[in-house]
């Protein structure tokens, strides 16, 4: 699509000193249990000779005892498996307070302390609130101290001690503390799209991060909060805080703080991207671009002229207090990694699908070459079907291990797709353990939300999908000034292809729903064109089943992944 072949794409899970040197790890595995049966145990099953009956039929069950994996969650009383999960993977082995006294009871009570008077200056600074008397009849809303240490960004960089004063949002009510809630955010495809720009063209890319971004925004509402706990004014006790500006936990704080700096960019001459909301880009007097792409208070800036970068970031700080990061290397828990020499860059989450191997127990597994094995069939014969087994399985963080798995799927990992809809998320972990690398764009498997009625139909409703997806991804390209050539859908069902780019019924397929025959009006218009793909050189094969270890690297081989 851009003239040429980058590569990019994911380092995740590979235990490595540093990008460029691999290590060899060697893992171990519990032995299988059939049946929820230890086969280490000495007990022997006694059996009836006598019995003309099968010996399966009369094998009595034992005793199901919980993996070792399990069994610090056990020791530590938690009832709810899906905190001990910790599906985002970010708390392993740090120790946040989770209460303002708790922080100043721990070890680290000067950080917090040091953090939390920093947070107050910058809310003095920005004059968020003005202490008042509480008007009469008005029921202030309540805030709390929120702990965090931040890793680095680089691995040199030492941990970051953040705390963050939030007001309790849920005691809000609707039409009187607030009234509009949405917000937007950039798609994790649009900074896809970006990276591989960056590649291709060669870009400048850096990235800036907003202070306290919330703290901008202006609020349309009249709300009262009480004082912050260690900060009460002395002299004022009984007063409140009024907010003159919005704060973090305050249902409408992302939007004001969107509405302000969308607002701030069009004043200065950016153009919004129709596409996608939080994509911002400005023609420049060379007749190149720079782009800026939005998440919340992250922010990534892409443009051929140094000075250009230099100057928005300029701009920026004189309305809001940035911090500038410099070269881009890590956003939304991707780390980016660039060798500019070679014209490649890379894009990993080791650190986080290593912290998932940590959170489930699972960074002594043996690794896998697929994510699912060929055999592998995932029916109601796997379920639960004793009260000991459903009980012993609501101690499984079985839901957070599928749902961390899906993060990285949908940022780096395509080929984890298939098997993360099926839910196989234990054998997916021990995969992906393994050292990849992506420059696909934009992926899925999923399935149908209607039942068809033949293969046809089935692959002409994936067919459809297809097209739409295509049809945002040229317009979106399209809008950032990019000229293209006319995309191609490939489909490797042929009467799915005859039915597309033939006008007529068929008595088989006459009960198809007319709306998905717009893809003949996009044949017919030459937006797109449609043609057959081979099954030994299609690669969505691993998206939609579990396929041979040979055919699975050849459709990596097919997308452009490669082992780095």
């Amino acid at each position: 699509m851009f003239g040429q072949r980058k590569e990019f794409g994911d380092l995740a899970g590979t235990s490595k000193t540093n990008l460029g040197a691999n290590q060899k790890v060697e893992f171990e595995v519990d032995a299988p249990m059939e049946n929820g049966v230890d086969d280490t145990s000495e007990e022997q099953p006694v059996i009836d000779q006598n019995d003309s009956q099968s010996i399966a039929a009369h094998r009595p069950r034992r005793e199901i005892r919980r993996p070792m994996r399990y069994v610090d969650c056990v020791s530590a009383n938690i009832t709810n498996p899906v905190v001990f999960a910790l599906a985002v993977a970010e708390e392993i082995g740090k120790e946040e307070p989770r209460s303002y006294k708790e922080a100043m009871e721990s070890k680290n009570s000067k950080k917090w302390l040091s953090s939390m008077n920093d947070e107050m200056a910058s809310l003095r600074k920005n004059q968020t609130w003005e202490i008042v008397p509480l008007p009469k009849g008005v029921k202030p809303v309540d805030c709390k101290w929120l702990f965090k240490i931040k890793d680095g960004i680089s691995e040199d960089e030492p941990p970051k001690y953040k705390s963050r004063l939030v007001a309790k949002g849920f005691s809000q009510k609707e039409g009187i503390d607030y009234n509009e809630v949405f917000s937007l955010v950039v798609k994790h495809k649009s900074i896809q799209v970006l990276l591989v720009m960056v590649s291709v063209f060669n870009l400048e890319f850096d990235q800036l991060d907003v202070k306290t971004a919330f703290l901008h925004g202006n609020l349309e509402e009249e709300i009262y909060m009480k004082q912050p706990e260690g900060f009460v004014d002395s002299d004022k006790s009984n007063h409140v805080c009024f907010l003159k500006k919005s704060l973090y936990g305050l249902k409408q704080s992302p939007r004001q703080w969107y509405k302000r700096f969308d607002a701030f960019m069009v004043s200065h001459e950016f153009m919004r991207n129709q596409y996608d909301s939080c994509v911002y880009f400005k023609t420049l007097p060379d007749g190149s671009f720079i782009y800026l792409l939005l998440y919340v208070d992250d922010m990534l800036i892409a443009a051929k002229n140094r000075a250009e970068i230099n100057k928005l970031k300029q701009l920026l700080s004189s309305e809001f207090e940035m911090k500038d990061l410099g070269a881009a290397k890590k956003i939304l828990g991707m780390e980016i990694w660039r060798d500019r020499d070679a014209g490649l860059l890379y894009v990993s989450q080791q650190k986080y699908i290593e912290k998932l191997m940590q959170a489930f127990h699972m960074d002594h597994s043996k690794p896998v070459s697929t994510p699912l094995a060929q055999h592998f069939k995932f029916d109601h014969s796997t379920l639960p079907s004793t009260d000991e087994e459903v009980e012993y399985m609501k101690s499984v963080p079985y839901s957070s291990m599928v749902g961390s798995l899906m993060y990285a799927m949908v940022c780096t990992r395509p080929d984890l797709a298939f098997a993360v809809s099926v839910g196989s998320s234990s054998v997916c972990l021990v995969y992906g353990n393994g050292d990849v690398s992506s420059g696909l764009v934009g992926w899925r498997a999923s399935l149908q939300p209607t039942v068809a009625l033949s293969t046809t139909e089935a692959e002409y409703m994936s067919l459809t999908e297809g097209v739409k997806e295509g049809m945002w991804l040229n317009g979106f390209l399209g809008s950032l000034g990019l000229n293209l050539y006319k995309p191609v859908i490939y489909c490797d069902s042929q009467s799915a292809l005859c039915l597309a780019k033939n006008p007529v019924y068929h008595e088989r397929t006459k009960h198809i729903n007319v709306r998905l025959n717009f893809i003949r009006d996009v044949i017919e218009e030459k937006l797109f064109s449609i043609e057959k793909v081979a099954t030994e050189v299609n690669p969505a094969d691993m998206l939609t089943k579990p396929i041979t270890t040979e055919k699975f690297k050849h459709s990596l081989d097919l997308v452009n992944v490669c082992k780095v």
